[in-house]
């Protein structure tokens, strides 16, 4: 199986953003602990980041035919990017959207998610296991 990791905005910020509710843990362990993951289980794993939508966007449309599934945290584009929601559609990819932090007992407005509109579960307030069990739904 060939899984494609995407990382929204700021995430590549994680130990220095609001430790309090990310924690302190960096974006590179979070990189490391989903490839030692991978290779344990078996799986081809490409990770992506990104702060912008478009590049998203793209991520999603090139793995068309190359990916069995995504997991995908698109972080603040989570609320706002009917773009993202429309990418996933259109490649017809199996998706699990994670998120690090709770975000339905954070501010409104991150109650709502466009990509769950797509995905067929979502993994929200694990921290970075959050990923891990993204990726073993997929299998």
């Amino acid at each position: 199986m060939k899984i494609l990791v995407i990382n929204g905005p700021n995430l590549n910020m994680l130990g220095v953003r609001e430790p309090d509710i990310y924690g302190r843990k960096t974006y590179s362990d979070l990189v490391r602990l989903i490839e030692n993951h991978c290779r344990e289980k078996g799986v081809t794993v490409e990770i992506f980041q990104s702060n912008h939508e478009g590049a998203i966007v793209e991520k999603i449309q090139n793995a068309y035919k190359k990916f069995d599934g995504i997991v995908i945290n698109p972080a603040a584009y989570t609320h706002t990017s009917v773009a993202i929601l429309d990418a996933l559609k259109a490649v017809g990819i199996r998706t699990v959207e994670v998120h690090i932090s709770d975000v339905s007992s954070r501010e409104d407005f991150r109650r709502i998610s466009y990509v769950k509109l797509y995905a067929e579960k979502t993994i929200s307030g694990l921290g970075f296991d959050g990923y891990l069990r993204a990726i073993d739904h997929l299998l």
